[in-house]
């Protein structure tokens, strides 16, 4: 596989950098207060036997939970109210042009060995990523990063050009920190970090046991004795797992089983909305597809409310053919939703000088859970728009690597990005490696570099509200709906108002929740 596929499913299994969000009411938010004991039994997707603990192999799955949310910390994590917010550093200040950022790093913070926390630990860090001969999926997200320094007991990041939103990247769940060797390099074979937790054991692909540490920094956090991460990737038997009480909590419920876990007792549906979206992303340069006329009119012919529905059963929101989600923090709410309209489509079709049009869309499920499906829908809505849309099936095996990228107009799926300008710069850039859509929109790159190193909130609102626009009306991607992130749990545990930059909590319950009972 190549690293380009090992990144891309880095990411769209994972989440993106942590998303600025607010996460919507949860079916019931815990009754009781946070006291310590009990155990935590996670039945969790996405393990596999080659897992491992270095976190430059960190993709999703039991490993990525056990380590951000136990083992280790960031120097920065985002919280339930999608701020970001210092963890192992005490301040995060940047320069004036937003190029450089120091990070003073917090006193008394020990590693599970009794090893105090330094700014060369952190240094090792972030260069076991960057090291030349690395082959890290977040490799390319330090790109920006020229040089990382020690200033005293702080670490100082020296980047290329000015970002507003670096502390967002350093909270990433690739770069948890963890102790340095004496030559400089990063000891993340003994499995040691600065969280609530010991790692006990770890069987790739089937187990991970966790134990509660007396000596955590964060006094009002990792509230359970012990932790056991159980690899379960079949949503049903996961899903059994829950109901049988072999396991408190469970990711990734199937939507349609959920009525199933509604009507049980003790169980409760934790639903957020977060900033995964379904796509069809369509090439800009390529016949027909060159005129935005015909981009418009592909966007008209999609009924988004009925996809929301038969697809999402409605969990989830519409979308507006911008990836930026409600649940990001510059997302311009005030922007008119695109409906379903066969005459705005059969308009944009006629000033594209086309009567009728024939396109074919390549769609297989491995995009999506429901992609074949919605693709059918969207072939009969297009239908009574003048548009013939021949849903060609593709192969599950190797969609990612012989269809996505390599044809013209496509089936896709994005788990989000962290911030407004980590989307656009990866997705919709000029040039990026993941343009999608071969958008290129003069406007759109002066604002995105722009808004990326202002420190003006009010003036990077605006400039990020004008490039959803522009995305949404000259841009080739085709965003109907964006989805929620569903996990369910029995009353046996407990939390506080969840996160919704991922699943489970930001990834975080194993350090946030605890028992109930």
């Amino acid at each position: 596989m190549s690293q380009n596929s090992m990144t891309r499913r880095g990411l769209l299994q994972a989440t993106a950098a942590a998303a600025l969000i607010s996460a919507m009411p949860s079916r019931s938010h815990a009754q009781s207060s946070p006291k310590r004991g009990g155990m935590l039994r996670i039945g969790h997707s996405g393990g596999a036997t080659s897992d491992s603990i270095d976190p430059a192999t960190y993709a999703a799955g039991p490993v990525v939970t056990a380590m951000l949310g136990g083992v280790c910390n960031n120097l920065a994590e985002v919280d339930a109210d999608g701020k970001i917010v210092p963890e192992l550093a005490e301040s995060m200040e940047p320069s004036p042009d937003a190029k450089v950022w120091t990070f003073k790093l917090r006193k008394g913070v020990t590693f599970s060995n009794g090893k105090p926390l330094t700014p060369e630990d952190v240094i090792a860090s972030f260069n076991h990523h960057r090291a030349k001969d690395s082959t890290s999926g977040a490799k390319a997200i330090l790109s920006e990063v020229v040089e990382i320094r020690k200033d005293g007991e702080a670490v100082v990041f020296e980047l290329k050009s000015g970002n507003a939103d670096f502390p967002f990247l350093t909270a990433e769940y690739q770069f948890v920190i963890m102790p340095a060797n004496t030559d400089g390099t990063l000891d993340w074979k003994s499995g040691i970090g600065t969280g609530g937790y010991i790692l006990e054991s770890h069987e790739p692909g089937v187990r991970i046991k966790l134990k509660r540490r007396s000596d955590y920094w964060k006094a009002d956090h990792a509230w359970f004795d012990d932790v056991e991460l159980l690899t379960i990737n079949d949503a049903t038997a996961r899903q059994n797992a829950l109901l049988t009480d072999q396991v408190d909590v469970i990711n990734s419920v199937e939507i349609k089983t959920l009525p199933l876990l509604q009507r049980k007792a003790g169980i409760t549906i934790e639903e957020v909305t977060g900033t995964a979206h379904y796509l069809w992303p369509m090439w800009c340069d390529s016949e027909p597809f060159k005129d935005v006329n015909v981009r418009l009119a592909l966007k008209y012919a999609v009924n988004r409310e009925e996809l929301l529905q038969k697809i999402l059963r409605g969990h989830g929101h519409l979308g507006n053919d911008s990836p930026i989600a409600p649940a990001n923090r510059f997302y311009a709410a005030d922007l008119p939703q695109r409906a379903y309209d066969p005459d705005k489509a059969k308009f944009h079709l006629k000033k594209a000088g086309h009567d009728t049009l024939k396109v074919e869309l390549s769609a297989a499920n491995a995009a999506f859970a429901g992609a074949l499906d919605a693709a059918t829908l969207f072939q009969a809505s297009a239908a009574k728009c003048g548009i013939d849309i021949n849903v060609k099936r593709e192969p599950d095996d190797g969609y990612w690597s012989n269809v996505w990228l390599k044809k013209p107009f496509v089936t896709g799926y994005w788990n989000g990005r962290p911030t407004e300008d980590s989307m656009f710069s990866l997705v919709y850039a000029k040039g990026a490696d993941w343009n999608e859509t071969h958008w290129s929109n003069d406007r759109f790159n002066q604002l995105l570099l722009e808004a990326r190193s202002s420190l003006d909130e009010n003036k990077r609102r605006d400039m990020y509200h004008e490039m959803q626009q522009l995305v949404s009306d000259d841009g080739g991607a085709i965003i109907p709906m964006f989805s929620n992130y569903i996990d369910a749990r029995n009353d046996k545990v407990a939390h506080g108002k969840l996160a919704s930059n991922r699943f489970f909590d930001g990834w975080k319950l194993i350090d946030r929740w605890w028992s109930a009972a």
